[in-house]
C-alpha cells in the first residue's frame, strides 16, 4: 500500500483493518505514516511526510530525493512480490508505480481516485492501462469514468465514517476551551491552512490578517501533524496552535477559513460554515492558465459534490484578505448566506450515502462475498 499524505494515511490504516478482518492471513508492507504502521503492526518503508511535495518547482528540487523513493518502492514490489499492490490518491508517483506492479503480473487497486475530473485527465490512459480496479470516494466519479470507457465503482467516502464516529467522543465546547485556553462566551474563527509547508505559507498569512478584523472574535489553528511547529510559529504571531485538535476546533468554530482540500468536506460534514482558500501565487495570469487547464467549474469538494456553489472558492489572486474578510463576516452573522450554506452541507451528505467505505473496497480487494455499492440518487 502505498499513500503519500496525512489524509491517506488515515485512510490507508482504515483499509487496512477493514481487510484484515476479512482475510486474517493477510500481510502488509508500506508506503505511509503512524496511523498504518498501527493497523499493520509494521513500520512504513518510507514514511508520507518525507514525500508531501507539491507543485512543480518544489518537485523540481527535490527531483533526486523523489527518484529515490520511486526505486525503493519499485524494489519492495520486486522484494516482496505481493499479491495485491493498493494506491491511495498521490497518482504522479504511484501511478509509475502501477506501470511497475502491473508489468509483474500483480494485481493493482486504486483506493481513493486521483482528481483526474479537475485537471490532467490524461492520466485515465494509464489508469485504464495500469489499474485493475478503481474505488472511488466521490458519487459522481464512476459516470466520469464510464464515459471514457473505463468502469469504477463508488464505494462511499471514508470521511462520512470517520467523522460519524469521531462526533460523540468530541469535548464539549467547555471543556475543549478549557483545555485549550480559549473563551467559551466568544466566538472562535477555525483556521486550518493545509498539511503542506508552501500550502501553509501561501495561505495562513491571508487567513490570519482576515481574522484579525474581527476582535471580537477568537482565532486558533489547526496544525497538521506532520508539519514542524516552529514553522507555524514563524506566521502565527500569538495565535493559539492546537496539535491534534482540527477536528474539535473546526467543530466548536463560528466560521472556518480552510485551504482547498479533503479539510474543505470535513468542515462541511462537521456542519461549520466555511471559507475555501488556495492562494499559491497572486498572479493573475498564472490563475488564467490554471483555469483554462482545469475541467468543469468548482475546486472544492462540497461545490463539486453538490454541482453547486455551496461554499466560497477564493482561488490565487482572488484570496486576499479583504475577500476573505467580506465572505466571513456574512457567515458570522446569523444570514441568509449563513444558513444557504448549512442547507447546501445537507444536499452534500445525502449525495455521500452511506456506505461502510473501507469494509466495502476491502470485500471488493479480498473477493469475499463482494455486494454492489450503495449509491443515493444523484
Amino acid at each position: 500500500m502505498i499513500a503519500g499524505e496525512a489524509s491517506g494515511d488515515l485512510h490507508g490504516s482504515r483499509l487496512i483493518e477493514a481487510i484484515a478482518q476479512h482475510d486474517h492471513q493477510a500481510q502488509f508492507r508500506f508506503l505511509g505514516g503512524d496511523l498504518m504502521q498501527q493497523a499493520a503492526q509494521v513500520a512504513p518503508i518510507i514514511h508520507y511526510r518525507d514525500m508531501a511535495y507539491m507543485g512543480f518547482v518544489e518537485v523540481a528540487k527535490h527531483l533526486p530525493t523523489i527518484l529515490g523513493f520511486l526505486r525503493t518502492a519499485r524494489q519492495a514490489i520486486d522484494d516482496w512480490h505481493p499479491d495485491h499492490v493498493v494506491l491511495i490518491d498521490y497518482p504522479s508517483f504511484n501511478l509509475k508505480v502501477a506501470r511497475h506492479a502491473h508489468e509483474r503480473g500483480i494485481g493493482v487497486h486504486y483506493f481513493i481516485s486521483p482528481k483526474v475530473w479537475v485537471w490532467k485527465e490524461w492520466r485515465v490512459r494509464d489508469i485504464k492501462r495500469y489499474v485493475h480496479r478503481m474505488y472511488c470516494i466521490l458519487p459522481f466519479e464512476p459516470d466520469w469514468y464510464a464515459q471514457r470507457g473505463y468502469q469504477a465503482t463508488y464505494v462511499g467516502n471514508p470521511t462520512m465514517q470517520e467523522i460519524a464516529e469521531a462526533l460523540p467522543q468530541l469535548p464539549g465546547r467547555e471543556q475543549f476551551c478549557h483545555e485549550h485556553g480559549l473563551d467559551p462566551s466568544r466566538p472562535i474563527i477555525a483556521l486550518v491552512p493545509g498539511s503542506r509547508v508552501k500550502e501553509i505559507r501561501d495561505n495562513l498569512p491571508s487567513m490570519l490578517e482576515a481574522a484579525r478584523r474581527h476582535p471580537d472574535c477568537q482565532t486558533a489553528i489547526a496544525a497538521a501533524p506532520n508539519i514542524d511547529l516552529d514553522l507555524y510559529a514563524s506566521l502565527a504571531q500569538g495565535v493559539p496552535l492546537l496539535t491534534d485538535a482540527t477536528w474539535s476546533l473546526v467543530r466548536h468554530a463560528r466560521v472556518a477559513i480552510v485551504t482547498s482540500g479533503t479539510a474543505t468536506l470535513e468542515t462541511a460534514m462537521l456542519g461549520t460554515p466555511q471559507v475555501a482558500c488556495y492562494r499559491m501565487t497572486g498572479k493573475k495570469w498564472l490563475y488564467r492558465f490554471y483555469r483554462r487547464l482545469l475541467k468543469g467549474n468548482y475546486v472544492t469538494l462540497p461545490n463539486l459534490i453538490a454541482d453547486e456553489p455551496v461554499i466560497p472558492e477564493l482561488l490565487m489572486h482572488l484570496c486576499t484578505s479583504q475577500s476573505i474578510d467580506s465572505h466571513i463576516t456574512e457567515l458570522l452573522a446569523e444570514s441568509a448566506t449563513r444558513q444557504a450554506q448549512l442547507d447546501g452541507y445537507r444536499r452534500v451528505l445525502s449525495r455521500l450515502g452511506t456506505n461502510d467505505c473501507a469494509d466495502t473496497a476491502a470485500r471488493l480487494i479480498t473477493k469475499q462475498g463482494v455486494q454492489p455499492a450503495v449509491r443515493s440518487d444523484l
